[in-house]
């Protein structure tokens, strides 16, 4: 595992984790695009375990810090959707610049699968993608987010709140401890996943505590879309918690070896 930092358009310089098999050939190079908020925190265990087993299989895996985030440059009250996009683009860049003849894969985790399709679009190179239970609609991920503040202040007998109102006017809001700018929110609350995708393929994995789960409606639909672009598209709901938002941090370890299986071997067992 080596740290560095990746120069970006801004001037500013984003914090990477880079796992990279030594003295092998590498087959596929592998970028890690966040999650929004807290559930970034909530990933990380996870993300740095699927980073090593993928390594040890020969692929690269970049996981990177957005503007204002982690160790990267930059304060989280500053940054854009636009940003972050930037970033995603950037790193990307750079993996490809180190790994031409590499499979590019992007790896987004809830919002950063947003991010990722938005990326996607602006690539010279049409890249694999992988999700782990994506966001579909930036704005009821965002108003999921702005509830907590809501919630917190009904418990202390407070005000109601209209943060959709500030943000509208510019200001920032407090929200778990992390100021959130109205450019920032405005991207969020525009971006959504839809086909047409720039993509090689999609390999889409969820994860849910009931053993009969199937897909929501919404899912299926976005699925048939993509396949009706043209695109291969392997999905599968893998038995596992909502690790992104549990109290305490979780693992799924069925999560793990699908995504390995998807990236570096067969189909994993069960894929629609």
């Amino acid at each position: 595992m080596q740290a560095l930092f990746i120069p970006v358009a801004d001037g500013g310089k984003r914090f990477a984790l880079l796992h990279a098999p030594a003295d092998r050939t590498v087959r596929s190079a592998v970028l890690f695009v966040a999650p929004f908020a807290e559930e970034l925190n909530k990933v990380r265990r996870m993300a740095a375990l699927q980073a090593r087993a993928l390594a040890g299989a020969d692929c690269a895996v970049l996981v990177l810090d957005l503007a204002g985030c982690g160790d990267s440059s930059g304060e989280f009250a500053s940054a854009t959707w636009q940003a972050w996009v930037d970033d995603v683009v950037a790193a990307a860049g750079w993996l490809h610049q180190r790994w031409p003849d590499s499979q590019l894969w992007l790896w987004g985790v809830r919002a950063g699968c947003l991010l990722a399709a938005e990326a996607a679009a602006r690539l010279p190179q049409r890249p694999a993608h992988l999700w782990w239970s994506p966001v579909l609609q930036g704005r009821a991920h965002l108003a999921q987010f702005l509830r907590i503040r809501t919630a917190a202040e009904m418990l202390r007998g407070g005000a109601k709140l209209d943060l959709k109102a500030e943000l509208g006017a510019g200001r920032h809001v407090d929200v778990a401890g992390y100021r959130l700018g109205a450019a920032l929110a405005q991207g969020l609350g525009e971006a959504r996943l839809a086909a047409p995708l720039a993509a090689q393929r999609v390999v889409w994995l969820d994860t849910d505590s009931r053993p009969d789960a199937s897909p929501p409606p919404p899912v299926l639909q976005l699925i048939d879309a993509l396949r009706t672009q043209g695109l291969p598209v392997q999905h599968a709901t893998v038995p596992g918690p909502a690790f992104w938002q549990t109290t305490e941090i979780e693992l799924a370890p069925l999560l793990l070896e699908a995504t390995s299986r998807a990236v570096c071997g067969p189909t994993p067992a069960g894929a629609a």
